[in-house]
């Protein structure tokens, strides 16, 4: 058995009247290149206030599962 490339269905070829004649691969879109833009680097990172808002909701989820485990075992 071979693993290559099969052949395509006659009956699903491009036609001449569509502009690629059969055996061509017609061209690529025009937008699949990799510069979305200029070139700017990365600033600082993440700004204090969301990471003080996710280590606080972090604590206080720590902090409740602590005190529903505590509350289980009296």
């Amino acid at each position: 058995m071979s693993a290559g490339v099969p052949e395509p269905d006659p009956r699903n070829t491009a036609r001449p009247a569509e502009g690629v004649p059969p055996g061509e691969t017609p061209p690529g879109e025009s937008s699949t290149g990799t510069g979305a833009g200029p070139y700017r680097p990365l600033s600082r990172g993440w700004g204090k206030g969301p990471l003080v808002l996710i280590c606080l909701v972090a604590v206080a989820c720590a902090l409740f599962f602590l005190a529903y485990a505590v509350m289980l075992n009296l």
